[in-house]
Order: structure tokens, then C-alpha cells, then sequence
């Protein structure tokens, strides 16, 4: 196979996404959620591939013709924000008013967020929380906590999205990767465990969510703070 098919390859993949996407909107309109997860899991993996096979294959000088930053984006917006922000206003986890300001505050944030030049730092980090709702939601479905403590999670995620707080790219931020992109791939054996299990409150795998869920959250934070102190 000749380098521009490869890379032409690579943009099939990534459009894949939109796919999945749909698979999931379809399963969420039945609130079949374990269903759900699963099939915005698989776009998640596809996500994480697709970069660095398309920076192997340098896609944009060898198959131009589509811009794969804009499919991405387009699609990162669907499977990270509009329907995890869906699934979590019509579970039941948030009721009333709750629900209406999650969403809001999940949609409107993460569209300006996600037009932001600034969001990449020099190190490939995020500049602030890269609404990663999915992986946000996900969790909130494993662990079911009381309704106040997702409203709070929510809104400071949201706020954290425009905060001077790194977030790191598991994949690309090279400090500390020896650990984060395996704490990355055992987040997603633990989300896909319980899918499989229908999120049943006794599995371990909420726990597992938890541990790595925090340590994708806290890395950038500590890594400043330790710079800082440097």
C-alpha cells in the first residue's frame, strides 16, 4: 500500500467515528446506556489511534483533499459532549433545574472550548479541561453519587475548561507517560468491564474507573505544581 493510501486509510478510519456516534445517539434514545458506553468506548479507542497514525502518515501532505482536524473535531464534539451531556440529563441522575444547567453548561462550554486556539500547550497538554465528557459521564453512571456532587463535578469541570490548569494528553504529553498511558488503558478496561456488567454497583471496575479517572485528572495539576516548585 502506497503512503497516500495509508493515509487515506487513516481518514476512513477517523470517519468511522461519525458511525459510532450514531450507534450511540440510537442506543441512548432507547436508554439502553451500558449500550451506549459501549459503542462511545470504541469511538474513544478510534480517537486514540487515529492521531498517531495520521501523524506517521503525514495525512495533510499526503491526502489533503480532506481535512481530518475538522472531521475530528466535528465528531470529538458529538461522542465527548452532545450525547454523554444527553444521557446524562434523561438517566435520572439530575433532577429538575439540575440537569438543565449540566447540560447547558457541558454544551455551550465545550463548543467555545473546542474553537479555542490556545487549547494545546507547548508540552501537548490541554489548556484547561479538554471536555472529555464521556470519560466524565461514564463515571458519574459507575459510581452514582448523590445529585449535588455531579452538579458540582459538572460545574467545575466546566469552569476548569478556561482555568490556567494543564490537563494531560495521555498519548501525547511525553512527562510521566510511562504511567499515564497505561492508567489511560486501564481506564478503558474498567469502562468497558462495567458496560459488560450493566454498571452493577458491586463491581470492581468502579473502583478501577475511579483511581484512573483521577490520576488522568490530577497529572497535568501535579506536574505544574512540582515545575513551580523546581
Amino acid at each position: 500500500m502506497t503512503l497516500r493510501l495509508k493515509a487515506l486509510t487513516v481518514h476512513l478510519l477517523t470517519a468511522t467515528g461519525a458511525v459510532l456516534s450514531m450507534l450511540a445517539l440510537l442506543a441512548a434514545a432507547n436508554a439502553e446506556w451500558s449500550q451506549m458506553f459501549f459503542w462511545l468506548v470504541i469511538a474513544l479507542i478510534v480517537d486514540g489511534i487515529d492521531g498517531p497514525l495520521a501523524r506517521r502518515y503525514q495525512v495533510t501532505q499526503n491526502w489533503p483533499t480532506y481535512d481530518g482536524v475538522l472531521m475530528d473535531l466535528i465528531i470529538d464534539y458529538l461522542t465527548y459532549v452532545f450525547i454523554p451531556a444527553y444521557a446524562l440529563f434523561m438517566s435520572g441522575l439530575l433532577p429538575g433545574w439540575t440537569g438543565w444547567i449540566c447540560i447547558i453548561a457541558i454544551t455551550y462550554g465545550s463548543v467555545i472550548y473546542f474553537s479555542d486556539t490556545r487549547m494545546k500547550t507547548k508540552d501537548n497538554s490541554f489548556a484547561g479541561f479538554p471536555a472529555c465528557w464521556n470519560m466524565v459521564v461514564l463515571v458519574l453512571f459507575a459510581l452514582k453519587p448523590n445529585f449535588w456532587i455531579i452538579l458540582l463535578i459538572v460545574v467545575a469541570l466546566a469552569v476548569a475548561m478556561f482555568a490556567n490548569v494543564k490537563f494531560i494528553h495521555p498519548v501525547r504529553t511525553e512527562r510521566w507517560r510511562w504511567i499515564s498511558l497505561p492508567m489511560c488503558g486501564a481506564w478503558v478496561v474498567f469502562a468497558v468491564w462495567a458496560v459488560m456488567v450493566d454498571f452493577h454497583p458491586q463491581s470492581f471496575a468502579r473502583w478501577g474507573l475511579l483511581i484512573t479517572s483521577l490520576w488522568l485528572l490530577c497529572a497535568g495539576f501535579a506536574q505544574e505544581l512540582l515545575r513551580k516548585r523546581a
